[in-house]
């Protein structure tokens, strides 16, 4: 299942990202392997996401209702 990230620095995409909101991230070994996140973000018209530094990102857990209404919300 894919993980949760909050966004703690939106300096550089102040249009697409929101800071403090909770995003949807996709599974992306070789993004990773560069300190990048594949995120679900405002646009959504990018079903694979986008790439982001992972340091504008802190990585938090959620309860299982609310994965479960926002893997729901947003497809």
């Amino acid at each position: 299942m894919s993980g949760f990230v909050i966004c703690i620095n939106n300096d550089s995409n102040p249009a697409s990202l929101i800071l403090d909101k909770v995003y949807r991230t996709l599974p992306d070994p070789e993004a990773e392997a560069h300190n990048m996140l594949r995120i679900i973000d405002e646009d959504r018209s990018e079903p694979d996401g986008y790439l982001y530094p992972a340091s504008m990102f802190a990585p938090v857990d959620l309860p299982e209702e609310a994965v479960l209404a926002l893997t729901a919300e947003g497809g």
